[in-house]
């Protein structure tokens, strides 16, 4: 299982997925720290100039806005990891014969799903721990940031939950599709719980009517449901700046939040379901695998 698991690892660091989502993260930490130093040069941006509580309240949100913009995109891009380095897992080297060359050897197909699963999931929250770093090192050079290290833990692993939960979704979809199939699957499936996040976000501005909006979020929680991803970014933003404790002293309807829902929060039982979610399509994806037709 070790030797599937550094295989997967040598594979992903030759792929041009690989390669593609490194210049992706340098095209992006470029333009955060744009951003973040603009975002936090202006008005009262700077810890030198707080003299009050209201100008440390503007530096604050100045913090917030950073790290939101940061993590909603850096969310995209360990989503495009997790899926195109796992989405062809099973259907790509089935079709190029690998698997027949492997298997035949005294090999349980359980080890080399694990191995490969772990070697995706591994090689993907090392990325996400690398990401999350650099954003809060982006955001804390231009601003105030979280520095509660309980939160940043918390906020951490929500961040990198995503990735198990993606690649047990793509490696179960590799058993079942093609892989250009399940590239497209993925894609349309993440799509749609971003999308789903979105409306939930946006409903209330809508002006609609009351059966409408509940017709409206029972919508968007299906979608959550199908694809948690979306949520878990939302309760780790919620966990990171501990809104709980800071929502009778900043106004979460203020601009400066428009990137992420702070008002619509995940529950921790959303979490567990999202892991329960996770261990569930792993399973499945497991016992599919010893059953299929290679």
């Amino acid at each position: 299982m070790r030797i599937i698991m550094g295989m997967t690892w040598k594979e992903l660091l030759r792929k041009k997925v690989m390669l593609m989502t490194l210049l992706l993260t340098a095209v992006f930490l470029l333009a955060f720290w744009f951003v973040a130093s603009t975002v936090g040069s202006s008005g009262s941006g700077r810890t030198s100039e707080i003299p009050n509580g209201s100008i440390l309240i503007e530096h604050f949100t100045a913090g917030v806005f950073i790290l939101t913009m940061g993590f909603f995109f850096g969310a995209f891009v360990i989503a495009f990891l997790a899926i195109f380095s796992s989405f062809s897992a099973i259907a790509g080297e089935a079709e190029q014969g690998v698997m027949q060359a492997l298997l035949p050897r005294p090999l349980p197909r359980w080890k080399w799903y694990l191995g490969r699963w772990l070697g995706y999931v591994t090689l993907g929250i090392l990325y996400a721990l690398l990401l999350f770093i650099a954003i809060l090192l982006v955001a804390a050079a231009n601003a105030a940031i979280p520095r509660d290290f309980t939160a940043l833990v918390q906020a951490f692993l929500l961040f990198a939950s995503v990735v198990p939960l993606l690649i047990s979704l793509s490696m179960l979809g590799s058993g079942l599709f093609s892989a250009v199939g399940n590239g497209v699957f993925m894609t349309m499936l993440y799509g749609a719980g971003w999308l789903g996040g979105m409306i939930d976000k946006l409903s209330g501005s809508l002006g609609l009517k009351q059966e409408a909006l509940g017709t409206l979020h029972n919508l968007t929680g299906a979608m959550a449901l199908l694809m948690p991803a979306d949520g878990l970014q939302r309760k780790m933003a919620a966990e990171l700046f501990s809104l709980d404790e800071i929502s009778g002293l900043v106004n979460l309807n203020f601009s400066t939040f428009s990137l992420v829902d702070f008002n619509s929060v995940p529950s921790d039982s959303f979490v567990i379901y999202a892991v329960l979610y996770t261990l569930a399509v792993f399973t499945i994806g497991l016992l599919r695998f010893q059953r299929k037709d290679l």
